[in-house]
């Protein structure tokens, strides 16, 4: 029988999240059958090479997100140890994660993206680096994680420059209308999710908490638009060169008529599995269900790549 270990919990700001994905992801390979054991990883490497050699698992499920976890490090280490492991290998991992590189990628693919610049944080304090509105975030966080939008007669730009904590910074233009996101599984884009948060910004309350956000799949948009933003959601999934299972996110404009105007914004090689998250959900709705889900994944887990 396949032995599995789950990686959860982490030292990112998204280690609660993870802990919720790794509890979920771990009880559902029992169900399919698998032997698993989880490690709740910690800021010490050796200790997590310790346990992974004293568990001596057949593959890695890596339900870590955040830094350290998503950003190609423990995947590196786990590309060192030899072990097949789950989501998208150290490159691809990295260049998402860092918003400048995965944008740098994704021009090349000639993929539609927002405008941005890189102030520094006394840069943000001083002056607004775009156009009103915009928003800025962290380049190398996720889940919203210190994301703040500013609108005309907002004073909040220099207080939240000068208590920046998040590291280097990207202000991209706002764009208007609807949160839409794409699964792809495979080589295969599973539909189009709307995202409607309740706070009116689909902040890290909105993705995690029970009831923060309304799910709508299908989206009710135009077929174009549908059909485009999956091919999009693939095109950005194979620049990155992911593997397994990622997640597109996206601003769909359509405050002038549909079809709108589609704005990538990011990549997730680790989307969330929680009993909130996106991609179970659109994987359900597919006919693919939650431990089938992850089961698929520890089949085509690889080493390295």
């Amino acid at each position: 029988m396949t032995r599995v270990t789950v990686l959860l919990g982490g030292i990112s700001a998204e280690r609660e999240v993870s802990l919720v994905s790794g509890r979920q992801c771990a009880a559902a390979l029992e169900k399919a059958g698998f032997t698993v054991s989880t490690i709740d990883v910690g800021a010490d490497p050796a200790a997590l090479i310790t346990a992974l050699r004293a568990q001596k698992p057949d593959v890695v499920f890596n339900a870590l997100h955040g830094r350290f976890g998503e950003d190609g490090c423990v995947q590196g280490l786990l590309d060192w140890m030899g072990l097949p492991y789950t989501h998208s290998g150290l490159r691809a991992s990295a260049n998402a994660m860092d918003k400048v590189a995965a944008k740098t990628v994704f021009r090349a693919a000639h993929l539609p993206l927002a405008s941005d610049a890189l102030p520094t944080a006394a840069e943000l304090e001083a002056a607004d680096p775009l156009p009103l509105p915009y928003v800025v975030k962290p380049i190398h966080e996720g889940s919203s994680v210190g994301v703040h939008i500013f609108r005309d007669g907002d004073n909040r730009r220099a207080e939240i420059a000068r208590g920046w904590t998040h590291g280097p910074i990207i202000a991209e233009e706002f764009i208007p209308g609807r949160e839409l996101t794409v699964a792809v599984l495979g080589d295969e884009a599973l539909t189009v999710t709307e995202i409607a948060p309740r706070t009116g910004f689909y902040d890290y309350e909105a993705k995690y908490a029970e009831g923060g956000s309304v799910h709508v799949l299908p989206a009710r948009i135009h077929p174009d638009a549908a059909h485009e933003a999956m091919r999009i959601a693939v095109a950005a999934h194979h620049a990155l060169g992911c593997r397994g299972v990622s997640r597109s996110d996206f601003r769909y404009d359509d405050t002038k008529g549909e079809p709108g105007r589609l704005v990538l914004l990011e990549v997730n090689t680790q989307p969330g599995m929680t009993p909130t998250s996106l991609v179970p959900e659109q994987a359900a709705w597919r006919g693919i269900d939650f431990p089938t889900l992850c089961a698929r994944l520890v089949t085509e887990a690889r080493h390295g790549a």
